[in-house]
This record gives C-alpha cells, structure tokens and sequence, in this order.
C-alpha cells in the first residue's frame, strides 16, 4: 500500500519563450502559487537563457526553477554546452534528463542519461529523470520492459542516498503533446511497476517523486493525480498558460487532501 505523499507540478517550457511573455507567466504563476495548498509543490524548468529571468522572479515564491538539460561533462572545450554548476549559479534546484525529445531528436542513450543524472546530483540539483515507451512499443506489449530498461540504466549509477534523491517522471512517448493521455488506470499500472523497481534499490528509493507527464490538462488532472503511485506532474503546453497551469496544481491539492 503506498503512503501519501506531497505532489509536485512541474512546468516544462521546451522551447518556448520571451522575456516579456515570460515575465507575464511567471509573476502570475508565483503569485497563483501563494495561494495553493501546503501539500502541493510547484516548479518550472525554462530554457538556459531564461533561468537569471527565473531567478529574479521566483526568488522569495513558493515556485522552484530549473533547467531542461545539462552536459554530460563538467567543464571544458565543448562548445554549446552547459554544465549542472552553471545552472547552480542561477539558483535553480531542478534539471529535467532524457526527456523523450532528447532521446528522439538528439539520440540520447539511457546511458549518457544516466550519466547527466550523475552530475546534476553532484552539483547539488535534483534531476527528473524521464522514461517512457512509443506507442509501437505499448502496442507490442513491451512498455514494462522499456521504461524498466531506461530506469535500470539510471539507478545502477546511483548508491542508495543518490537514487533517494532523483525525482521520475513517466512520458508515454505516444501521449506528449498529442493531446491523447494515458488513462488514469493506464499510468497507475507503470506507476506501480516503476514504483516496485524503485523499491528494489531500497527502501529510501521507494517513496521518490513518481510525476506523470502527457497531455495533463486541468480536467484530467485530478483523476491522474488520485492514483496511490502518482505524485503529480511534469507538464508541457499546459504550462505556458498560467491559469492551465495553476487550474492542475490546484487538481494536485485538491487529490492530495482526498488521498
């Protein structure tokens, strides 16, 4: 039986963003968060180039800010790339890893995100590690195996105190940005699953962030964030909208107090 556990809603901008849009969104968002139940936490993650924006507008709220991605290496002649300390620098205490764009568009392995996982630890920041399966896959039945395969390759990096620290996020890849969702029923099985090989690396481990992500919208919300394995959601276009956004943090209150 699992124990309740405070949601956490995070917003994922993708690349989406300017800086008047932004501050639009953000002040309202910080602003709406103030009003939220205590059991529910909020954050954001924005493109690099907006996390001094972030900062400067979410400091003092109840909203944490992070970023989207990080490299693998910590420093050195790799030109693009941003490092977990540098996103540090900008006080942020969130950094989302192998989204399923990352691993679709740019070919990134359950092993190098497992490896960004690692130094996104190291740097003090707490990582959102994705998982998730194509709709080819669920249809062949292999969705367990998937997102077993994309969690194991994480959790194998990690001592115990590591892996208590990460936050999971399941992205049913066929879901995002689709506007199809998992049914509640659909997304507690996985929950559930994902919870017991969480469980399997030890006990601490059990009772990480399990987040939903997938067309989360304020009328499915609530019923997703009802489930005993769902503790809230990493949530895409919903999120540039802040009365969206703010309408599924409060579905998050409203199903903690009702677990």
């Amino acid at each position: 039986m699992s124990k309740q556990r405070t949601k956490l809603v995070v917003g994922n901008w993708k690349m989406h963003g300017r800086l008047a849009e932004n501050a639009v969104l953000l002040q309202a968002v910080a602003q709406g968060a103030g009003e939220l139940s205590a059991d529910v936490r909020v954050g954001v993650c924005v493109p690099g180039p907006y996390l001094a924006q972030a900062q400067s507008l979410l400091s003092g709220s109840r909203v944490v800010w992070g970023a989207q991605d990080v490299s693998a290496f910590t420093q050195g002649a790799y030109t693009g790339e941003v490092a977990a300390s540098m996103v540090v620098d900008f006080g942020a205490s969130l950094v989302i890893v192998g989204h399923s764009e990352r691993r679709a568009y740019h070919r990134e392995s359950s092993e190098l995100v497992a490896v960004k996982a690692q130094r996104v630890l190291e740097a003090g920041l707490t990582p959102v590690v994705c998982v998730g399966e194509t709709l080819e896959e669920r249809e062949a039945g292999s969705t367990e195996q998937v997102v077993g395969d994309q969690l194991d390759a994480v959790l194998v990096k990690l001592s115990d105190v590591e892996a208590a620290r990460i936050v999971v996020a399941y992205e049913p890849v066929w879901a995002i940005g689709t506007g199809k969702s998992a049914t509640s029923e659909q997304a507690q099985a996985v929950h559930a699953f994902l919870r017991s090989r969480l469980a399997a690396k030890g006990a601490a481990v059990a009772d990480v962030p399990l987040l939903y992500g997938g067309s989360v919208k304020p009328e499915n919300a609530e019923e997703l964030f009802r489930q005993p394995d769902i503790d809230g959601g990493l949530i895409g276009g919903a999120s540039l909208k802040a009365q969206d956004f703010l309408a599924i943090c409060k579905a998050a209150g409203a199903a903690s107090v009702a677990g």
